[in-house]
């Protein structure tokens, strides 16, 4: 990808960005917000998941 395709695509995606409103902006925020995993998932993966998993079969 040239630098010059690049500069384009990152006006087009500011430009699009800020035809949204305020509140169209605000909505995207909290839906991407909502999909995030877990803090805990995001740091260390799958090892807090199968931990859990074994210690549960073990108990």
């Amino acid at each position: 990808m040239s630098t010059n395709d690049y500069v384009k695509f990152v006006t087009q995606q500011l430009v699009t960005y800020m035809d949204l409103s305020k509140e169209e902006r605000k909505k995207k925020r909290m839906q991407r917000k909502q999909e995030k995993p877990p803090l805990l998932y995001r740091w260390f993966g799958m090892i807090p998941i199968s931990l859990r998993l074994l210690f549960r079969r073990h108990s």
